[in-house]
Order: structure tokens, then sequence, then C-alpha cells
């Protein structure tokens, strides 16, 4: 039967030749050939499927080795794909979506188990099909593409649909590198057909499934509209690295395309001298590739081969590799986002082993050490140290150690001079609905190199939003208050930006003794607003109020952004004393570390000393205390100790400044003995003040 319709093909195709030969090219002759030729096409393609039919029932226990991972399979599995990469008639394509549900209801354990190449080819190209220009393709694609997620859902006994989840994922990648141009109403269409699928299946209603499908989209669609506005945010750095960040997540349960946008995050960051934020995309690249192979098992052999080898010793060493991701949690708590890779046995596409893990860590190293957070160094070596004496690396050891030695060493320099910059914070939020539309009334905590001037940030946001929204409908906010987006005109785009500081509690400045601590994973941040009860923002000492608010980020500096979402804010008013207290407690702070500092920076401890002894009286903040003495005398020993450091190290032609200090010094007891109605006198032996206390004065 088969033969003798081949036979009536060739003989079509031999009267459409004659057709042509014999009559003139008009309009009419044209058609009539075209649809000739469409026809014969069509009836090749359902000839070969039903060929294709008749063969599978020949051959189905040959096709099912091997869990269908077998040349014969993959000739079959060929055959069905071409229909879909060659164009094809709408009528064909109805029958070849036709033929690929009953493949895929007779051969499941092809796509969802063993290999995931299969499953791989079939799903970029229904997607590509579901971008298609006729509806009806389009809807059987969607089905299609909904019938095969079920199949995988019901494979696994109804817990899930990984393989084909994980591989659709992978296929809108791809067919966005290739600029097949998915991001298009017609795609999205089809998306929603899957979705009514899912909601509209009675069979699967009480299940997960929904959920899942539903989840699917949503992700697809995240990486959609991400890619589409990285296109209109290329000179913005922030913003760019938000969408790629937005991508990389949406690849969460995909390793590799996960790396691939961390690897990019990172080229923007070291673009943009963000070597911190770069030095962390390499830690989470590190760590995602650390989590893939403890779950492949590949740690579980190099652990039992070291301990093998080298005894029960290396055992808490390696302990940290057994977690996984969660080795890293040492250099940054971000890290647990890792842990969130979804798994699939058939990602044999993956090619992680330990030599790329090896790598990856040096690759931190490297960039902790560009970002000159040297103290992380050691955390990451003592992850590879054991790798390599376990294979009795010595040349890799020593130059290991080396850096280690190397690092130590750029620890103690930074600490002694105190000249390591590590960054500067500010809170930056937008106001304008008409204008940043989804960011409107956003707030963030921007991260920026070194030491950063607030005018410097304001500039560089006012040009960027000009840029784009022209500079005569962008304002900066200078005031650093609430602000009430009901009183702003909505004819202009608002940025209020302002300076904040790491704000760390008593209980955490236990734990975090240098300035790296107290830099690092630092996630709450602190600015203070002044006010008056009258309502003016300035006032004397005795009516100064300030409002400090405490903003907590939802991740930790530094991260792979540079910007950071605020979660919430806390804020407390400070009252006239309170304010006068936390003052003085801050001067004496920072007199007491200026002076205790093993190199003394003199400008800074002259302008702190002139800044708290050179001030009118009813501008000092002892001024309004009326009952803390310990801290009036705090203050004043500080200062009287700052002065004594001061006169030792002093050259000869600052004398005169210094004897100006010391005579605005005795003012400050003068003025103390009339507010504590006692005496207090300050004399001086050679370079200590030494304070002494009389009886009251009435």
């Amino acid at each position: 039967m088969l033969h003798a319709r081949l036979q009536q093909l060739g003989g079509l195709d031999s009267s459409a030749h004659t057709i042509n030969n014999m009559y003139t090219h008009s309009e009419a002759d044209v058609n009539s050939w075209c649809l000739l030729e469409a026809n014969v096409s069509t009836e090749v393609c359902l000839t070969v499927l039903d060929t294709l039919s008749v063969f599978i029932m020949g051959f189905k226990t040959q096709l099912t080795s091997d869990l269908g991972h077998n040349p014969l399979m993959k000739k079959v599995f060929q055959v069905h794909l071409c229909f879909l990469q060659i164009p094809q008639s709408e009528v064909a394509l109805k029958q070849v979506f036709t033929s690929l549900r009953t493949f895929i209801y007779k051969f499941p354990c092809t796509f969802f188990d063993g290999r995931a190449d299969m499953c791989a080819c079939l799903c970029y190209e229904i997607l590509k099909c579901c971008n298609s220009k006729l509806s009806s393709i389009r809807g059987d694609a969607a089905h299609l593409l909904y019938f095969l997620m079920k199949s995988n859902f019901d494979y696994t006994g109804r817990r899930s649909f990984v393989r084909t989840h994980l591989q659709v994922v992978i296929a809108v990648s791809q067919l966005i590198a290739d600029v097949i141009g998915i991001g298009s109403t017609r795609f999205q269409q089809s998306l929603s057909i899957v979705n009514n699928c899912a909601n509209s299946d009675k069979n699967i209603k009480h299940t997960a499934f929904p959920s899942d499908v539903k989840d699917l989209t949503k992700r697809i669609r995240t990486v959609l509209m991400a890619t589409e506005q990285m296109k209109d945010h290329e000179n913005d750095p922030e913003m760019l690295v938000d969408l790629q960040y937005s991508l990389a997540k949406s690849y969460t349960s995909t390793p590799e395309l996960r790396k691939t946008w961390l690897d990019s995050m990172a080229r923007i960051h070291n673009k943009n001298s963000d070597l911190s934020e770069a030095a962390m995309c390499y830690v989470h690249v590190a760590a995602l590739v650390a989590e893939y192979l403890w779950r492949k098992g590949e740690f579980r052999i190099c652990l039992r081969r070291t301990l093998r080898r080298f005894g029960r010793s290396q055992k808490k060493t390696w302990g940290m590799f057994r977690q996984g991701c969660s080795a890293f949690r040492v250099i940054t708590p971000n890290i647990d986002e890792e842990a969130a890779m979804m798994e699939d046995v058939g990602m044999q596409d993956v090619h992680f082993n330990e030599e790329v893990l090896l790598e990856l860590l040096e690759e931190c190293a490297d960039g902790l050490w560009k970002a000159e957070r040297y103290e992380l160094i050691a955390d990451v070596y003592k992850l590879i140290i054991p790798i390599y004496e376990q294979r009795r690396d010595f040349e890799k050891l020593t130059h290991l150690y080396d850096t280690l030695h190397r690092a130590y060493t750029k620890v103690m320099e930074v600490m002694h001079t105190g000249k390591r910059l590590l960054g500067t914070f500010f809170r930056v939020a937008f106001f304008g609905q008409g204008f940043f539309e989804d960011e409107d009334g956003k707030e963030y905590i921007y991260k920026e190199p070194k030491f950063t001037p607030l005018s410097e940030v304001s500039q560089r946001l006012l040009k960027l939003y000009s840029d784009k929204f022209g500079q005569e409908n962008v304002k900066i906010i200078q005031d650093s208050g609430k602000v009430n987006p009901k009183d702003l005109d909505s004819k202009f785009a608002y940025i209020q930006v302002t300076h904040v500081t790491p704000y760390l509690d008593d209980k955490e400045l236990e734990d975090r003794k240098t300035d790296f601590e107290k830099s690092h994973n630092i996630r709450r941040f602190v600015f203070e607003t002044p006010f008056t009860v009258s309502g003016k923002k300035q006032g004397g000492v005795e009516e100064q109020c300030k409002r400090r608010t405490i903003l907590t980020t939802t991740h930790c500096f530094p991260y792979v952004k540079k910007r950071i979402p605020v979660m919430y804010q806390h804020q407390t008013d400070l009252s006239p004393i309170e304010v006068a207290i936390d003052e003085m407690s801050c001067k004496v702070a920072e007199l007491r570390l200026l002076c205790s500092a093993s190199e003394v920076d003199m400008i800074r401890l002259q302008l702190k000393l002139q800044g708290s002894i050179s001030v009118q009286v009813q501008d000092r903040p002892f001024a309004v205390v009326k009952s803390t003495d310990t801290h009036r005398m705090q203050f004043v020993d500080a200062c009287g100790h700052g002065l004594g450091v001061n006169e030792r190290l002093i050259k000869e032609d600052q004398h005169e400044y210094h004897d100006e200090m010391k005579a605005s010094y005795r003012d400050l007891t003068r003025e103390l003995s009339n507010i504590m109605h006692e005496q207090v006198c300050f004399s001086d032996f050679k370079d200590v003040w030494v304070r002494a206390l009389t009886l009251p004065v009435h």
C-alpha cells in the first residue's frame, strides 16, 4: 500500500514539471502550481508519518532499549523533529503535533528518564511554534507543550515535572540568544493557553501541577520582560544589573544558565570598578557549582577518598564541602539562595566537575584580593587546600600558602594605616509614577566605591535620569526627611539621596572588633534628621531634637548587586537631652579612637578637638544635660587626653594653634563648673591631663 502511494506521489511530481513547462507563467498558473506543490509537500509529510507509525509498531522493543536512548530511537526522533524545523503546511503540522503526542505517550522514558537531550530539542522546537503567526499552529503547539508537561508529571508519579520545567527554561534562553523574537504578544498568548489548560484539567485539579505550570510561565515572562528592558537600560548600571539578576534568579533551577548571567553581572561590575560586587558574583558561581557537585555525589566520592588516605584528621575541613553551597556561608549569608537549585538526574549537559570548581575558587580569591577583602581569602583557600593535599600537589600548595601569607600581611597593613575604605552607602528613593512606574516610592541602599561624596552620587543620578526623562523633568530632594508623595508635583521625577552609615547594635559590636568586620555582611543602616517641636529643622541645643531612622535591606552588603531594596525601617525620636548625650558619646568614642591609633592622624584629631572645644557655651551639648555628670566628665576627659596627645606630637609651627585650643579648653572647664555647681580643675603634667574635683561651689 505504501509503495503504491509513493508511486502515485512520483506521478504527481512529474505532472507538476509537465504543467510547469507547458504553460506560460501567468498568475493563475503560478497559483495553481504553488497549490499543487503545497499539496504534494503535505502528502509527503503525511506519508512519512504513516510510515513512521508502522515502523514504530514493528520495532518497539528495539526502540525502548536503554530507556529509549539508542541510535535507532534518535533517528526516528530526528525524523519527527525535522517536520518542526522545516516549514510545513498548516494541515501537515496538525498531523505532526498529533504524531508527536502519540510518540511521547508510547515512549515517555525517552523524554523523562536518562539523558535530557531529546526533551531539550523537542521543547526548543515546540516553543518556536508557539510564536507562529498562525493562531491554529500556536494553539496546537501550546497544547502539545502542555501534554509534554503533564506526561512528565504522570511519569514521576504525579510528584513534579522537573525535567520539562528545566528544559523549557533553557529553551527560552536559547531562543533569546538566537534572536528568534519570542517576546511578542503571540508567544504570550501561547503561554496563556498552557495556563488555561492546567487550570481547566479536572484530572490534576487537586495536585500541585496547576501552580507549578503557573510558576513556570511566570518565570518565562520574567525572562522575556527583563531581556526587552535591558536594551533600554544599557547606560544605567544599577538597573542593568538588576535585570540580569532577575534573569539569574529565574534560572535558580538551571545551573549553567544561572552561571552565565552571574558571569555577565561580574563583567559589568568590573567594568564599573565595583570590585566587591564582582567578587561576590564569583563566590556565588563557585557555591552554585559546589552545590551541584554535592547533589550529584562528586564530593562524597572525594571525601571518602580523602578520609581513606589521610585519616579522620581531614574530616573537619571537608565537613564544609559536605554542605554544598552552605560551605560558603562563612563568606556571605546571601549564599543560601544557591540552595534553591532543582534536581534532574538527566542533566548530563552540565559540564561541572572538581577541576571547574577549583578554577572558580581561585577566581574567587583573586576577586576578593582586588576588592581588598583580604580576610576572606583564607575562607576560600580552606576549601581548596584539602583537594591539593589529597593530590600531593605541593607546587599548588606552596602558591596558596604564599598568597595567604601576603593576604594576612595586607590585613595587618590596612589595620595599621586605617586607610582601607570598603564603600560608602546612600539611601536613594524614587518618586513619580509617570516616570519610574514600578520603581515609584521604592527605597534602595546604594553602595558606592571607597569614599564617594554625597554630591557626586546626586549629580550622577541626576544626569542619568535627566538623559532618560529630560533635564527639566528631574529634581533632586536634598532633605532627608520623610517625603509625602501627595505633596509632590506629578509632572516631575523626584530622587531623594541621603548618606547613611552601617548600623550595629551593642551585641553585634561585641562580636565585630575590626573595621572589616564592621563593614562586611551588613544589612542595617542609619541616618538622622534634625527637627524641633516648633517645626523648624534647626534650633538651640535646649530644643534640638532628631529622628533616627534605621533601614534594613533584603540582603547583606556586599552582594551581587550594588543596590539592595529596603525591606523595612524603624524610627526613633530623640529628645534634646538624648541628643546631647548621643553627641557627647559619639565625640568621646571618636576622640578615644583617634588617640589610641598606632599612627595618630593629626589632621583629623585637630579638627575633632576644634569642633569639640571651640564652641560657644550655648551650643555645647552638655549645656542641656541636667543629670548626667558621667557623660560630661567623659567628654572633658577625652578632650583633655586629645590635647595631651596633640601637644606631644605637634611641630614647632603649631604651638600657637595648640595654645589657642588649650585656652578654649580652660573656658570649657569653667563653663562645666558653672553647670555642675562644682569646681573642675585640669592640670597638665607633660602630656597627661589629670582631673581634680573640689568641693561643690555654692
